[in-house]
């Protein structure tokens, strides 16, 4: 349960202090707990488990936790949303079997022909990078031309659109962070 424990409570972005608090009991004590020096006792673990959002179980497995370490090899991505028209673009979901992620990995294929495709916004931040072919990012006031080895950084709230620019539809590694505790009610705009 020790490294299980520090692990759990890293990943709900808890200190020792804060889940010694929630749960009941001295930091010292949960600390002695994490280093494998101390048992807790049935009731506390169950608050544990509460505290850190898993099954008591969970917490005395030692099976390997499928979930901290997921690799989706090339062949075994998963088709998660398919253009069913020109201008839309094609998806293929990464780690999409790894449950609580705080980022959202997947491969974009803009269309070729993106120009008329709506501008979509979304809280959060976004990160492409270009593994194959051209594109553009196009917000409102501003274009980004992308090649190979090209990355943009961007904060999602600003609409946005995609399109490829080459002959074939350009392979674009999207990660989305969805930070559902910030500020959700501003619209940054670009310099």
């Amino acid at each position: 349960m020790a490294g299980r424990l520090r692990v759990l409570r890293q990943q709900n972005r808890l200190s020792l202090e804060a889940l010694a608090e929630q749960v009941g009991v001295t930091k010292s004590y949960l600390s002695k707990v994490e280093r494998g020096l101390s048992d807790p006792s049935i009731s506390i673990a169950l608050k544990l488990a509460h505290a850190l959002r898993v099954d008591v179980g969970r917490l005395f497995s030692d099976e390997v936790e499928p979930e901290l370490v997921t690799v989706v090899r090339a062949g075994e991505r998963t088709p998660i949303a398919s253009g069913t028209g020109p201008g839309a673009p094609n998806y293929e979901g990464i780690a999409t079997g790894l449950g609580g992620k705080r980022m959202v990995p997947f491969v974009m294929y803009p269309p070729t022909d993106g120009a008329g495709s709506p501008f979509k916004s979304h809280a959060g931040e976004e990160f492409f990078f270009v593994h194959a072919g051209t594109a553009e990012l196009e917000f409102p006031e501003r274009t980004v031309h992308l090649g190979p080895g090209d990355s943009v950084y961007f904060n999602s709230a600003l609409p946005h659109r995609c399109r490829s620019t080459g002959p074939e539809p350009a392979h674009i590694l999207v990660v989305i962070h969805d930070d559902s505790a910030g500020p959700s009610d501003r619209v940054p705009s670009l310099p």
